[in-house]
């Protein structure tokens, strides 16, 4: 049996071929850093796109930018900051979007945090993960109330100057605090009513949960609307059931430390092999990490990955 990607449960408090060309927009003006400086990305590299989760509640998304090949372009193209959360809230009975202490952190120092990262050509996403309140990406009540969620995620993308959303169906905990149960068309409208918003940024997809499996209703089918998606279970090799084309799917799932050298040398064999354009790492830490990094940039790029403190 597979072991869920996430590690330890979220509390309320603790609580993705394509390199730059598949990554979308420009940086936007931030309330609190001013506006970014343009991107002065590395060399182009030939291969999948690289994404690198953080669990920022306990590492610097700084570490992200800090892995090079040997021609000085980024072993990583996408940084997720993971999480930020969906919670309910009982008295107005709506969901809403949280940041804990350590994401906010990351937003309010996005000249540190993220701006560094944008001008080496790495995109910065935020993930939104459940949080035990009832609240999910599934079961919105009403259309509206999916599309002011929607409305949440696109500010908060426009006003921290990120490159898009990353969804994460997992510890929603549905039916709680007399929330409803996962319905078929909640994550349909949540997904449309954020394309629109925001046309030209990413949208990517960690396929699990029942937002994962409900991604057609009335007609509409969301599934081409992401630009990614992936297997979540790492140490394992699944190719996401949707229907995307393989340049944007992840039947990799490593995480960094955890996963073996040799399966992740593997998975990176196979990406190449297959044709797949995307490779998932979770779990990037402060660490010199190199020998686990090159164990996978070897076979996706040709090259050792360098590691610059």
């Amino acid at each position: 049996m597979f072991t869920p990607v996430r590690s330890r449960v979220r509390t309320a408090a603790l609580a993705l071929s394509a390199v730059a060309a598949l990554a979308f927009g420009t940086t936007a003006m931030t309330a609190t850093t001013g506006a970014a400086a343009a991107p002065a990305p590395a060399p182009a590299k030939q291969g999948p796109t690289s994404v690198a989760y953080v669990e920022v509640n306990n590492n610097s998304m700084r570490n992200v930018g800090k892995y090079t090949l040997a021609d000085g372009g980024n072993v990583f193209d996408v940084a997720v900051i993971f999480a930020a959360n969906i919670n309910y809230d009982t008295g107005t009975k709506a969901a809403y979007l949280h940041f804990n202490e350590n994401v906010q952190r990351v937003l309010d120092d996005a000249a540190t945090e993220i701006r560094p990262l944008q001008q080496k050509g790495i995109k910065v996403v935020l993930s939104v993960l459940g949080n035990h309140q009832g609240a999910g990406f599934a079961n919105f009540p009403t259309q509206q109330a999916a599309a002011t969620f929607a409305t949440q995620l696109s500010d908060t993308v426009a006003e921290y100057g990120l490159d898009g959303i990353d969804f994460d169906d997992e510890y929603a905990g549905y039916g709680t605090n007399g929330t409803g149960q996962p319905n078929d068309s909640s994550f349909v409208h949540l997904v449309t009513a954020l394309r629109a918003n925001m046309p030209d940024k990413i949208i990517s997809l960690y396929n699990i949960g029942p937002a994962a499996s409900r991604l057609s209703y009335g007609g509409v089918d969301v599934s081409s609307t992401f630009d990614y998606a992936w297997n979540p279970y790492y140490g394992t090799w699944q190719v996401p059931g949707m229907a995307l084309p393989k340049s944007k799917l992840s039947p990799a799932a490593v995480e960094i430390g955890r996963t073996s050298q040799s399966t992740a040398a593997d998975f990176a064999r196979r990406t190449v092999s297959e044709g797949y354009g995307v490779y998932m790492t979770y779990n990037l830490d402060g660490a010199d990490r190199s020998a686990d990094v090159s164990a996978f940039t070897r076979q996706l790029y040709g090259s050792d990955a360098f590691y610059t403190p």
